[in-house]
């Protein structure tokens, strides 16, 4: 009998042991239940076209610094500030106009990433505003009548200097931002601007608009670009959005 319950025994603790090899042979696998999460980040850089440009222009001076920090999946907040200096020298005027802008407005993304991509296609508007000085140089009255004496519409004299003066206006901008190295953008875009308002100097004009650049007589109407080079800031992480919680989210008034 007792040789019959120490056979029990053995059978009862082998069947044990080999059951717990067998569980530590056999590998665990973990469910992978760290959501993924998209990088919310700060983007800064400068207008490489400006510096390139004073290579080119003797008569030009100006720097401009390009900011975007994303929002939302698609829509980014952007900013552009800067300073112009710019010399016109035409047949009948010389003058300088020297001041400050700042831009501001938005940027949708209408490029599909990869996960952990932020390039972009952006279409977006800006606000403009401009202070600035204006100085005239010289200029020579233009005479059809020969026979009636020169008499200016001009009333200052040469190297007045009108100062205090503004332009508001809005922007239609549509341009590329790609990753070149880690963190390191390139982008390029193109600007259509519409001139709001403006302070004008008593009996003159402004005929350059720091920010917005030339402005004509007869059309309130402008265009101009820039070539940027700029590093991203990470701020934070969000969880990635399943597709219809990221629709919904776009179509949702902020």
């Amino acid at each position: 009998m007792l040789r019959y319950i120490i056979s029990i025994l053995t059978i009862f603790v082998c069947s044990v042991s080999f059951a717990q090899d067998e569980d530590l042979a056999t590998p665990t696998v973990l469910n992978d239940t760290v959501p993924k999460q998209d990088t919310y980040a700060l983007r800064v850089g400068v207008d490489a076209s400006k510096p390139l440009r004073m290579l080119l222009d003797d008569n030009y001076q100006g720097f401009e610094i390009a900011a975007d920090f994303r929002l939302t999946k698609k829509f980014y907040l952007a900013t552009e500030f800067g300073n112009e200096k710019k010399t016109v020298d035409e047949d009948q005027l010389n003058f300088t106009t020297e001041g400050s802008f700042v831009k501001i407005g938005f940027d949708y993304n209408a490029y599909e990433n990869w996960f952990g991509m932020q390039n972009a296609i952006i279409v977006g508007m800006r606000y403009g505003y401009s202070t600035h000085k204006q100085t005239l140089n010289s200029y020579r009255t233009y005479q059809t009548n020969q026979h009636v004496d020169d008499v200016s519409v001009l009333t200052q004299t040469p190297g007045t200097e009108f100062s205090n003066l503004n332009g508001h206006w809005v922007e239609v901008v549509a341009g590329i931002k790609v990753e070149v190295l880690n963190n390191v953008y390139m982008g390029f875009s193109l600007r259509l601007n519409r001139l709001l308002s403006t302070k004008e100097p008593e009996n003159f004009q402004n005929l350059f608009i720091p920010g917005f650049n030339k402005v004509t007589t007869d059309n309130n109407v402008g265009a101009g670009f820039n070539y940027t080079i700029s590093y991203s800031i990470p701020i934070y992480k969000k969880a990635k959005k399943k597709k219809t919680e990221e629709d919904a989210e776009e179509l949702s008034p902020e």
